[in-house]
């Protein structure tokens, strides 16, 4: 479930889809069997292999080493972003020549990709460990549009290039049309391995949701006067917003590339913004099954008409494909952050 762009490999056999790559079947509840009683344990046993065959992908990204970093810089409540641009800018030079004189030449050439021409806002960088960073795209103090983009599992500063390409690339298809919009690329949570349990469950989507509801409230205080925010969520991520209260700061919330977000349906969120789902046809997520039991999977299809999301068109992009220039998700999605209508199928908001 790894975010942005990236190899896109995984499971294809076995899917039933149509245009959209809505898999068939999707939602299945399974029964937990009596607590301590062999039954249950075993459908928890067969349950955990048999999504562990459908997620865990033969491709893993770099390992994220434990490099030497400063520690992160810090700011008063009432810092601007200007100053966070900067002083955040400075220390990740600093931890690319930490790295440097750690003889981790890799990670240290990361970093100064990642600061590459001086022109990087970051509202947030730690380069400690596999890393956090809250890049801006945009004029955000001036923007009546913003994209808050969550990604997946195996997103560390190792992988941040990709991730950092897909919010470019939305920020380059919002500009085409509205000049005053910004994406945030919000890497704010440990993602969990795709070749990993931790991918299984909520655990670090929980952890990951407690710090993003107060962000976006933040958030919705430094940007444009009435800025409109759209919350983005690929794979892994969806889980991740899944799990946030966003108070009124959000009017759209959309789901990816899903393995499901552990509620059966888009009314039991905590959130009043209208909520989206989409897959590509070429997904292998929708290989996933759909099922939750003892706090592994994730239930019920976020593209299933019962889940009660509105559709848009995804096109036939595969799993890291959904913020590719001249794709129809690409398209869909820069449409919902815009609030122009989708190309979608019908409404099931």
């Amino acid at each position: 479930m790894a975010a942005g762009t990236g190899t896109g490999a995984g499971p294809q056999a076995g899917a039933q889809t149509g245009a959209t790559g809505r898999t068939r079947g999707a939602g299945t509840e399974l029964a937990t069997g009596r607590p301590g009683s062999g039954g249950g344990r075993l459908r928890r046993g067969l349950l955990a292999a048999l999504v562990a065959a459908a997620v865990v992908v033969p491709v893993s990204a770099a390992a994220s080493p434990n490099v030497p970093a400063p520690a992160p810089a810090t700011f008063s409540e009432d810092a601007t972003p200007r100053s966070r641009y900067a002083a955040n800018g400075a220390n990740l030079a600093e931890a690319a020549r930490t790295a440097e004189d750690a003889d981790r030449p890799g990670r240290a050439a990361r970093l100064r990709a990642m600061g590459a021409a001086g022109e990087a806002q970051f509202l947030t960088f730690d380069g400690r460990g596999r890393g956090r960073a809250v890049e801006v795209f945009g004029e955000l103090e001036s923007a009546d549009r913003v994209a808050v983009l969550v990604p997946g599992s195996d997103t560390t500063l190792d992988t941040y290039e990709r991730f950092r390409a897909g919010a470019v690339s939305l920020r380059q298809r919002l500009q085409a049309e509205h000049p005053r919009s910004a994406v945030v690329a919000w890497l704010g949570y440990d993602t969990p391995g795709t070749v990993s349990t931790t991918v299984l469950s909520a655990d670090r989507a929980d952890a990951a949701a407690a710090e993003l509801a107060p962000f976006l409230e933040r958030l919705r205080g430094i940007s444009g006067p009435d800025a409109r925010l759209s919350l983005l969520c690929h794979s892994y991520g969806s889980v991740v917003c899944a799990r946030t209260a966003t108070g009124s700061a959000v009017s759209d919330m959309v789901l990816f590339g899903s393995p499901g977000t552990g509620a059966g349906s888009a009314r039991e969120l905590p959130t009043g913004a209208r909520v989206w789902a989409g897959r590509g046809s070429g997904d292998w997520i929708g290989n996933v099954p759909h099922v939750r039991l003892g706090g592994i999977g994730f239930g019920t299809d976020p593209v299933d008409p019962a889940f009660g999301a509105r559709a848009f068109a995804a096109g036939a992009v595969g799993h890291s494909d959904y913020l590719k220039p001249g794709t129809e998700s690409l398209d869909s999605l820069a449409a919902i952050v815009l609030g122009t209508t989708p190309a979608s199928e019908a409404d099931h908001g």
